[in-house]
Parts: C-alpha cells; structure tokens; sequence
C-alpha cells in the first residue's frame, strides 16, 4: 500500500485539489503550526488500509491536541511509521472515485456517493478507461442520489464541472489509469461543493504484478474462408458407429459444400469420399470431433488449412487448460487458426456453412457470435422462424484462438451485415471487445450470460469463463452504444427490429417532445416529407390500437423501456374527431383506435397519417387484439386487410419505424399469424405477440440511433 500522501502528490500533480498538510516522522510537530484549525491526523504504515476501523484518524484537533493524539496512535495502531497532518475540509456531499483493474476489460472507473455511503448505499456507477465528458456526466446522472448533486429542498448543488473535471483527470484520455501501475486506486471521499471539489482520501495498492502486455494480432485475419469456404474436411466421423462427425458430414452433404471426410483407412465415410490425413485435404476449414486428448494431434496436421474447428469439449471448462493450451500451440505451428474449442461451428447460408439440420434458411444481413453453440442454433431456427435472415453465425466455445472481439471488427467490414447480435459469458479481452463494439459501424445487441452468482458459476462449467462484475456490461454497452438485453427473446426481437428497419435512420431519444411542430414550421428542413426522421426526438413513440386498459398497461410497459410517450399535438385533436375518434375515450398517447372485424381496416392508417403530419415520432407500435377477430367465428380475411393497410402507412412513411404488436396471438387459427407477418414483412414491418417485447426492441432502436 502506497502512503497516503504519496497517493496525494499523484494527485496534486495531475492537478486535483488535496487539504494542505505537513508529513511528520517522529514526534517533532513544529511544522504544524503553519496550518488552520481545525486539523486532522492520521497514522500510515504498510499495515495500515481502513483508518477508521483502525483508530488511525482523529478529526477535528486543535494544534495544541496533535502529539498526545499522536502519541497514542503510536501507541495502539500496529504498524504506524509516520503522520499525516492536513488542515481539515469543509463539509459539502461526500463522494468516492475510484480505479480498479478487472481482469477481462482492464482499467475501470468507479463513482459514486462516498464516506460512509460507499459501503451502506452502495449508490455508484462505472464506466470503462478512457471515459469522455459524455460518460463522465451520464456517470453522475445516473446515481440515484444524484439529486444532491445539482440541488436539493433549497439546498444549492454542487460544482458538477469540477467533479466531472476530476472523473476526467482520472479516467479520461491521458489519465491516472495510464500512468499508474493500476490494482486499486480510491479517492474516499471527495468532498464537492458550489466552489470546487478537495480529494480529502486517498489509496493506492499498485498491481502486484504488471499486467501483460495484449498479443498483437498483426494484419486481420481474412474470415472470408471461414464462412465461405471452398471446400469442408470432417475429422472424426465412423464408419461403423455413428457420431457427432457422422451427423455433420450428412448436414454438409445436405448444404451442397464440396466435402471430405478424414479417417485413417476408409476411402469414404457415408458416401463422402475420405483421405488419411488433414495434411492431404485441400479444404478451407476443417471440423474436429475427437476425444479433447487426441484434438492436438490433429490440429498439428492442418498445414495449409486456413481454419480449423475443434467441436470437442473436455479443455479449459472442464478444469484441462493444458489441453487447451497444447491445442492452441498445435494450431500455431500449423499455422493455422483456431475455432473453440467446445464449439458447435458456423452457419452461412451464402457460403453453405452450417451446423443445424433442417437445410439453410434464408441468406440475410444479421450476423451472430455466440459462446453457445446451442443457443445459436436456437436462436438460428426461431430467428428464422419469425422472419430472421443471417449472413453470418459463427461460436466461439471456450475462445482460445479467434476471439469475438476479432469476429465483431471483420464483420463491421462486412458489406453483407447490417446487425450484429452477440451472446457471452467471458469477454476473452474485454478490452478488444470494448475497441471493437466502440468502432462498429453497425448496431449490435448484447446477451450477456452469468451476469449472476449462480449464472457465473454456470458459466465456469460452461466455457471456463468468470464474468466480471455485471454492471460493467451495462457499462460497456453505455459507453460503446450497443444494446444489452436480457433474454434470447429479446435477442431475437432487437435483431428482428434492426433487420426491418435498416435503412431508416434517426437520432437517439432523447424524451423531448415538441407539440405542434410540423414539417415546414422554422428550423425544418426545405423538402421534409411527412414522416421525416429528421427530428428524431419529438415524441419518441406513437403507440395506437384498441382497448384502454391495454394502452395504459402499454404506457407503462414503454416508460419502463426507456422509451418516451410524446403528447399528442394540439393542432392534431380537431382532425382525429372528424375520423369519429375520441367519442367515448381520450384523445392521447397511446391513442385508443378501435380495430377489430366490426371497424375499417383503413382507420389506423388515417389516424397515423394524420398525427405524423403534425408531429414526426420516429417510431409507430400498432397493436392489434388478434383474439376478437374469431370471437365469433369470424374470418381472418378482416386481420389480412388490416395487415396490409399497415404494410401500406409503412410504405407511404418511409421515414417512420412501423411495429406491429399481435396481442393474444395465439387465438388465431393455424397459419394466421404467419400470414400476418408475411403481409407486413414486405413493407418491413416487425412484429412481437407482446407489447413488452416490442418495447425492449423499439427501446433499443431509439436508443442506437438507426436499426
């Protein structure tokens, strides 16, 4: 532990106001005479960490009090090697900025309410190094005793530019993060006040050792051959007892990819032509499936295969690193690339890669990269069931070569992916990831598995990855604009929107809302149409459909999403009367519309057609009680035409995001819903069966700024 006023003078040369004192070794108290009362003392040593409980500070001494208290320090605190003696600050909102390494994303900065709040409230909020302005004040804002901050009950506020001043000269560009030998570093508490802030603690544990420098990858890897390769070679198939490699050589047969299999004396295995040896196949990507014991040996033969995918598990999450580490210095000295281990493969439809049966789907625009092979192909045949088209899906497994961070920077150069979802549970270089998701040009959702206690344990049997604290997720996701979600659901959902709504651009929400504002009015845009985005934040979202209870329940569904509920304009309420809307409810957001097979499919349409005229939301979430249409029998030809007049305000808004939310969807008929989506899939309407759904994807595009 580093003295305390050592941990000062670090800060007093970066330019952070500290309390004046004098440091005395020994008894001699005369240089103490220079300062004001009240004083403070405190006892240092390498033994000492929490003063408090140690009884190695006094407050609020007068001159004459510092040797008998000091003498008694000396006395009772173990360890004490010298004194601190400052002038005492004045009291103000306490706070506590701190850093620490973590293993997977390295320096992180902490902040938060401090003193005695730091351990009791708990209330703080991190972000990951360097930090910008934005960040700095996003930090402090999202505190949930940041009202103390900037003004409470006739209380004045304190100078939040100091404190954001100070996060900055900690954990911005050219901070203390990058000069320190960083373990721990704490400022415990900051006292803030309206003319300043004054670092009253400080603690610095230096890292016992110095992390290691990260690997330079040298030129990207070219990943083409990965997800469309020339030919497939399969290690581990039999000829006699069917297994894992069997299974994939029929799903390959059935994709249509130029295919051989690997085996020691057969010349075909199940109709595929085999050879003895990797070293004698001309392939682009070879998959392994042998005991983890014998992986090695195999990967050692892949001389002149670009990758190779070792399928097998029994390697770093089932307590064997060494195996995973000869299988990495294998792949090395092939020459090759590595894929897992503990790893499923990869699926493109272009490239006719796959790992799931049932055929190839769709060839699409939204990419995946998974640390679970099963959820991927889950997510693959859901995904597709509602509509997804992939371009690429790749796992990871265990990550002990090709990294997701690696993956995310090539397909940000991908021109056939527009989105890219991610699920993990170890960020294997967090700080990569953190690089690659801050430079992605494309929006991308994050799933993030063992964010708990039993999650992580979980995931350590799973991949052998410990999961750092969960908030800096939340963190990384903040800082870098990606959206984390929390369910393969949402996963699919926000992956739904963003493949709809790809080409329709807007700013983030930012809750504002500006009634009566219309196209043409001062400030807009010459040549705006109706539904232009070009005011991103006003109103935020329009959700209209039946029932008054569903749209209250919708209200707070929304609210809690993020997502802002904008007023209607004034200007608009005179032209929904005269379309016979308000007669027995309000007139508001969310709008009641009655929709049903009694009611004209055209009057959503209108309604919507009528609001964006005067006041643009970015986004529309229609939803539709599917359950009243067969009540009574009723054909489903009334919820087709109500479909395809929202497919049509979709067409003639080209600049509004439409969602379609088909409530109680399972009281239609077989095939009706897959018809519904059909219907407004072509106008590239997304559709949920629940308003909570639709929300964390709207969510996430207003969030994103573009889907």
């Amino acid at each position: 532990m580093v003295a305390e006023h050592e941990a000062k003078a670090l800060l007093r040369e970066a330019g952070v106001p500290v309390p004046r004192g004098v440091v005395v070794r020994g008894m001699d108290f005369g240089p103490v005479m220079d300062l004001r009362e009240p004083l403070v003392l405190k006892a240092y040593g390498p033994g000492i960490v929490h003063k408090s409980e140690a009884g190695a500070v006094v407050l609020g001494l007068r001159r004459a009090d510092v040797p008998a208290e000091a003498a008694r320090m000396l006395a009772e605190v173990v360890g004490t090697e010298g004194f601190l003696i400052e002038e005492q600050a004045s009291a103000g909102v306490e706070l506590i900025v701190g850093l620490v390494h973590d293993p997977g994303f390295g320096p992180v900065l902490l902040a938060g309410l401090g003193g005695v709040w730091a351990e009791t409230l708990r209330d703080t909020a991190l972000g990951l190094c360097p930090i910008s302005e934005g960040d700095a004040r996003r930090m402090l804002g999202s505190l949930r005793g940041s009202p103390v901050l900037y003004g409470l009950r006739g209380r004045p506020g304190v100078d939040v530019d100091a404190v954001v001043k100070l996060l900055m000269t900690v954990g911005g560009a050219g901070g203390l993060w990058e000069r320190l030998e960083l373990g721990e570093f704490e400022i415990n508490p900051v006292i803030a006040t309206e003319s300043g802030i004054v670092a009253v603690d400080a603690r610095y544990l230096p890292a016992a050792d110095a992390a290691p420098e990260a690997a330079d990858s040298g030129e990207p890897a070219d990943f083409g051959p990965l997800f469309e390769p020339r030919a497939v070679a399969v290690v581990g198939a039999s000829t006699s007892r069917p297994n894992f490699g069997n299974m994939f050589l029929e799903f390959y047969k059935a994709a249509g990819v130029p295919l051989v299999a690997v085996h020691p004396e057969a010349r075909e295995v199940g109709g595929v032509p085999a050879v003895p040896s990797l070293a004698t196949a001309d392939v682009d990507y070879a998959l392994v499936a042998v005991p983890a014991e014998r992986c090695a040996e195999v990967v050692r033969q892949a001389i002149g295969v670009p990758y190779v995918q070792v399928m097998s598990g029994g390697f770093g999450e089932a307590g064997r690193p060494e195996l995973e580490q000869e299988l990495v210095a294998a792949a090395r000295a092939a020459g090759t690339r590595l894929l897992g281990p503990n790893c499923m493969g990869v699926y493109c439809p272009r490239g006719r890669q796959t790992f799931v049966g049932g055929g190839l789907g769709p060839a699409g625009t939204v990419a995946l990269i998974s640390q679970s092979g099963g959820l991927a192909g889950e997510v693959i045949k859901v995904g597709e069931r509602r509509g997804l088209a992939f371009s690429r899906v790749v796992t990871v497994g265990n990550a002990a070569d090709v990294t997701p961070a690696e993956l995310l920077r090539w397909l940000s150069t991908d021109p056939e992916t527009r989105a890219v979802g991610l699920y993990l549970e170890d960020p294997r270089d967090g700080r990569a990831l953190y690089e690659a998701l801050a430079a992605a040009p494309m929006p991308v959702v994050l799933l993030v598995g063992g964010r708990s206690a039993q999650g992580q344990r979980a995931a350590a049997s799973h991949t052998g990855g410990l999961v750092s604290d969960g908030r800096i997720w939340q963190a990384l996701a903040d800082q870098t604009g990606a959206t984390l979600v929390t369910s393969q659901d949402d996963l699919i959902g926000v992956l739904a929107f963003f493949q709809a709504h790809g080409t329709r651009t807007t700013g983030p929400y930012d809750g504002t809302a500006v009634p009566g504002d219309q196209v043409g009015a001062p400030g807009a845009a010459s040549g705006d149409e109706p539904g232009s985005l070009r005011a991103a934040s006003h109103g935020g979202a329009l959700v209209i459909g039946p029932s008054g209870g569903a749209s209250v329940l919708a209200a707070d569904v929304f609210d809690r999403a993020g997502v802002p509920l904008g007023p209607l304009p004034d200007s608009v309420l005179g032209e929904l009367r005269r379309l016979g809307l308000g007669a027995g409810s309000s007139l508001a957001n969310p709008l009641e519309v009655p929709v049903g097979p009694r009611s004209g499919p055209d009057l959503v349409r209108r309604a919507v057609e009528v609001i964006v005229r005067h006041l643009p939301y970015p986004d529309v979430v229609a939803h539709v009680n599917v359950q009243s249409f067969f009540t009574y029998g009723t054909r489903a030809e009334p919820l087709f035409e109500y479909a395809r007049a929202l497919a049509a305000t979709q067409d003639a808004l080209p600049g509004i995001r439409v969602t379609l939310v088909t409530r109680n969807g399972e009281c239609a008929p077989p095939g009706v819903e897959d018809e519904v989506r059909a219907i407004v899939a072509a106008a590239g309407i997304p559709v949920y069966r629940s308003m909570e759904a639709a929300s964390v994807a709207v969510a996430a595009g207003g969030r994103n700024g573009t889907a």
